[in-house]
Formats: structure tokens, C-alpha cells, sequence
């Protein structure tokens, strides 16, 4: 239970797997109902613990993929999290299949683990369409995308932006300023020109730096297509520190502290990028890996 990408409420979180733990039963009912009415042939996951057991009760096989379970998370937090941790893990034995994508901590609740290569979207529309629709002139290395992921942050210190007034900002914040120099993606005006309106992917490849924090799909899509990534730290979420590990190892990269972004005056995009600490790249295509694996149970079973 989370305010925003940065901050957690642990005594919700809490409640809230205990009433799941306590309302498994009737859950799993429900969800065994849907898979027979629908005749699902298999549970694929991203990374629920109870569909394990959703899918065992409904007969079939619970694939999942991630780079991380909830148990790492919930055990890194002590205490009566401790027990969560261990239910949770009891469900991830379940699992008749794990696709561990790159990023990952060992995930040793799974008993089948199959390491497969980078996941996420490829853009839908080219650099110039971008450009010319936004109004993008800027270079790549004076354009930055700002993006937190789905739940965003409360306080992007937006006024900033002023002090690189030859810089172009991208956000996808509804609730952003209009600014001289930054891009609300979100805004009605571009919604015509585009019969999709653009993700964070599709944004990428026109930027010379991507700002976010630590979250395994931002950071997969950046590497997949070679974008450096600025990460705020995250404290007190186990994932944040094993994705900043991968990520100096693969990534031009830059860390900085939460006080630098929040109450800083954003000097660090002045300065240069890390080169990654390894010269090999990780596999782009657990995507397809995964979609093939599908299609090929199925064509088995037939």
C-alpha cells in the first residue's frame, strides 16, 4: 500500500495480506470459477502468490515471470512480515514454472526457474513523428524523460526545469505545470495526432537520459533499447537495491540520493554518465521467449 512510487504505508500492507491470507479461500473459489466458465488452459502470472493455488484448484499449470517475489520484499521487512514471507513462499513452491527475467534476485521459493532475456514494449511510432508532433528540437543529450511509473511521485521539484532553459523535459504527470520547456504527454493537444497515445517507450529513443526510480520494467525498456537511466534511490524496498546492482553493470547510469532530486538543484544532469561496470549486454528477447513458450504448450496439447 503505497502513497505514491517512493512511499510505502507498512501497517496497510500489512492488514491488507492478512485479510487477503484470511479471504484465500473464497478468493481461490472465484477465481477457479472464472478459469472453468472461460476454459483456460493455463495461468500465466506477473506475480500474484494465490494464483498458484487459484490454478491447482482449477486443474491446470500456473506459470509466472518476474525478477522478484514478494516474499524477498516482505521478509527484508522483519517482524510479523516474517509469517507473510512465509506463506507467500509456500504459494511460489506451487509454481509449475518461473520465467526469471534479467534484474532478478535468486527467487529460491521457485522449484522450476527458467532464465529468459529482457521484457517490455518496442516504440509504435518513429523519432520523427515524435519530434515533429511534440515539437522536440533539442538534442538527445539536453532531452530528459521524467518517469515514476504507474503511481508517479507527489512533489516532482518541477521549478528546476528553469535553470536548463535550452533542455527539454518530458513528463507523463497529468498534474504538471505548463512549463516553457516540458512536454506533458498527457495533454488533450496531442491526443489527435496519435492513434495510441505514446507510453514511456516510445519516448525513449529521442532522449539522451531517462530519469525514474528503481522498477523493473522502466529500467528492462530503457536497457532494451540503450537509454541511460538517472534512478533516485529507494529505501526500504529489498527490489530497489538488486536493480541498481544490474544496473551499473549494464547501463550508462547515474544514482543519486532522494535529497539530491527532492531538494537538490538537478546539477547532476550536468554531469557525466558512469559507463556500465560490464562490456557484455543481457539478452532483449524474454518478450518472445516467453509469447513462444505459450504457443508452443498449447500446440502440444493439441
Amino acid at each position: 500500500m503505497q502513497a505514491d512510487s517512493l512511499h510505502m504505508d507498512q501497517e496497510a500492507t500489512l492488514e491488507k495480506l492478512r485479510e487477503i491470507r484470511e479471504k484465500q479461500n473464497s478468493l481461490i473459489a472465484g477465481e477457479v470459477n472464472f478459469l472453468k466458465q472461460n476454459r483456460v488452459g493455463l495461468v500465466l502470472a506477473d506475480i500474484p502468490p494465490l494464483a498458484t493455488r487459484m490454478a491447482a484448484a482449477a486443474g491446470v499449470p500456473c506459470w509466472m515471470m518476474s525478477n522478484f517475489g514478494w516474499d524477498f520484499i516482505y521478509r527484508d521487512w522483519g517482524g510479523e512480515f516474517d509469517e507473510m514471507a512465509d506463506w507467500i513462499g509456500e504459494c511460489f513452491g506451487k509454481c509449475d514454472r518461473l520465467f526469471r527475467l534479467p534484474l532478478h534476485e535468486p527467487m529460491p521459493a521457485f522449484p522450476n526457474i527458467e532464465d529468459v532475456g529482457l521484457t517490455g514494449g518496442n516504440p509504435r511510432y518513429s523519432n520523427d513523428k515524435i519530434r515533429e508532433v511534440f515539437g522536440i528540437e533539442s538534442p538527445p543529450e539536453k532531452t530528459v524523460l521524467l518517469t515514476f511509473g504507474g503511481l508517479g511521485l507527489e512533489a516532482i521539484p518541477y521549478h528546476n526545469l528553469q535553470q536548463f532553459s535550452d533542455w527539454q523535459f518530458i513528463t507523463f504527470d497529468a498534474g504538471a505545470p505548463d512549463l516553457p520547456n516540458l512536454i506533458r504527454v498527457k495533454h488533450q493537444q496531442f491526443a489527435q495526432s496519435f492513434p495510441i497515445l505514446p507510453r514511456p517507450v516510445d519516448m525513449m529513443p529521442v532522449c539522451g537520459r531517462m530519469v525514474s526510480k528503481p522498477g523493473y520494467s522502466t529500467f528492462s525498456e530503457a536497457l532494451r533499447l540503450e537509454i541511460p537511466v538517472v534512478s533516485i534511490m529507494r529505501d526500504g524496498f529489498a527490489e530497489a537495491a538488486v536493480l541498481l546492482e544490474w544496473l551499473e553493470k549494464y547501463a550508462e547510469h547515474q544514482v543519486v540520493t532522494a535529497a539530491e532530486f527532492f531538494e537538490g538543484d538537478w546539477g547532476f544532469l550536468h554531469k557525466p554518465l558512469h559507463p556500465p561496470r560490464l562490456s557484455d549486454k543481457l539478452d532483449k528477447h524474454g518478450t518472445e521467449a516467453i509469447a513462444q513458450a505459450v504457443v508452443d504448450y498449447f500446440k502440444d496439447e493439441d
